[in-house]
C-alpha cells in the first residue's frame, strides 16, 4: 500500500453505526470510502457517500480495499462475520460483549492469522476510549481502584439484541448509573460494587401485533451478559411514542480511578463524556481507529488487536512532527 494515496475504507452494514462511520470517514482527509456492504438490496440502501454493493459480493473487494469497518451488532452479526471477514480484508468493529471478549478474540485472531491480515476489534468509547483510560489510571495510580459508570443513555448494541428477539418491532434501551454509587466512589471510600449495584436498564419496546409480550420481557431480562445481571425494567410503549420520545441516541460516562500514592496522600483520576449522539461518537473513535489498523497492518502486526496494542500516533492523520509541535 503506497504511502501517498488515501486509505480505502469499506463498511459492512448501514444501520446507525454504519451511517455514523460513513461520515466520520467522509470528514477525513486522508481516506476515502469504497463501498458500503448490504444484506438488503443495495438500490435501495440511499447512501451518502459511496455505493452499495451486496455483502455476498464482498470477496470480489479484495485487492481494493485497505481496511472494512465491520458495523453490526455484537449479539449475531459479529460473531458470525466477524472472522468471515478477517479472511477477506484487514478489519474494524466495536463488538462490545465485555464478558466474552477473550472469546471473541481468540477467534478472531485465528482467522486474521490465516489470511495475514490484521483485525481491531471492540473499538469504540467503551470498550477503547475507555479501556484505554483504565489501562494508563491503573498504571500511574497501582495502588487504588477503578469503577466505571455509563449513562444515563442509549446503548446501542443493547437496543439491537432486544431488537432481535423474536416479537420485538423496535426497541431501545437505557443505561442508568446509580447515583449514590457514584457518589460513594468519587468520595474515595472504596465500596465493594457489584454489576447490580451500579446501573439499572431500562428498556422500552414497540411489540410486534399479537406478540407475547411476557415471553418479550422474560428473554430481556434473562439474558445473558446484557440484562440478567441488572435490575431490568421493561415498558411496552406505541411505535408513535418510540417515534416521537426515543428517536435521539444520547450517551456517556464516567471511569473514576481512585487511590493513594502513599499513606493518606490521596490521588484521584476522571474521565467523562457526554454524547448527544452514541453513533456519531461511535463512528467517529471507529474510523480513527481503521486508520490505526492499516498503519498497525504496515508495522508488520497480524491476527486480532486491540486499542491497547496501538501506538496512539496511529491513530491521528497528524505527522509526528506536527504532534509533538501541538499536542505534546
Amino acid at each position: 500500500m503506497s504511502e501517498s494515496r488515501k486509505i480505502r475504507v469499506a463498511i459492512n452494514g448501514y444501520g446507525n453505526l454504519g451511517r455514523a462511520v460513513e461520515l466520520a470517514v467522509h470528514e477525513s482527509p486522508d481516506m476515502e470510502l469504497v463501498t458500503i456492504f448490504t444484506r438488503r438490496d443495495p438500490a435501495s440502501l440511499g447512501t451518502k457517500f459511496a455505493p452499495a454493493a451486496s455483502i455476498e459480493d464482498a470477496p470480489k473487494y479484495v485487492g481494493q480495499v485497505d481496511v472494512c469497518v465491520n458495523c453490526g451488532g455484537s449479539a449475531t452479526d459479529l460473531v458470525n462475520q466477524g472472522t468471515q471477514f478477517a479472511a477477506l480484508f484487514n478489519t474494524v468493529d466495536s463488538y462490545d460483549n465485555h464478558s466474552n471478549i477473550p472469546v471473541y478474540f481468540d477467534s478472531i485472531d485465528e482467522a486474521a492469522k490465516a489470511a495475514d491480515h490484521v483485525s481491531v476489534i471492540s473499538s469504540g468509547w467503551d470498550p477503547g476510549l475507555f479501556s484505554l483510560t483504565r489501562l494508563m489510571a491503573e498504571a500511574v495510580l497501582p495502588n487504588g481502584f477503578t469503577t466505571t459508570f455509563w449513562g444515563p443513555g442509549v446503548s446501542q448494541g443493547h437496543s439491537q439484541a432486544v431488537r432481535r428477539i423474536e416479537g420485538v418491532a423496535d426497541a431501545v434501551q437505557y443505561t442508568l448509573p446509580v447515583e449514590a454509587a457514584k457518589e460513594s466512589v468519587r468520595a474515595g471510600q472504596n465500596p465493594e460494587l457489584s454489576t447490580r449495584d451500579k446501573h439499572t436498564r431500562l428498556v422500552y419496546v414497540v411489540a410486534k401485533e399479537g406478540a407475547d409480550e411476557d415471553a418479550i420481557r422474560e428473554a430481556i431480562v434473562t439474558m445473558p451478559a446484557y440484562f440478567a445481571d441488572y435490575d431490568t425494567t421493561v415498558e411496552f410503549i406505541s411505535a408513535e411514542q418510540m417515534a416521537s420520545d426515543h428517536s435521539g441516541m444520547p450517551h456517556g460516562g464516567e471511569v473514576i480511578r481512585a487511590g493513594e500514592t502513599s499513606p493518606g496522600t490521596h490521588q484521584a483520576i476522571s474521565y467523562s463524556l457526554t454524547l448527544e449522539s452514541n453513533p456519531e461518537f461511535t463512528g467517529s473513535m471507529i474510523a480513527a481507529t481503521a486508520r490505526a489498523a492499516v498503519r498497525l497492518y504496515k508495522s508488520g502486526k497480524r491476527g486480532a488487536a486491540t486499542v491497547f496494542d496501538i501506538p496512539p500516533a496511529y491513530y491521528s492523520p497528524k505527522t509526528p512532527e506536527q504532534l509533538r509541535k501541538e499536542l505534546l
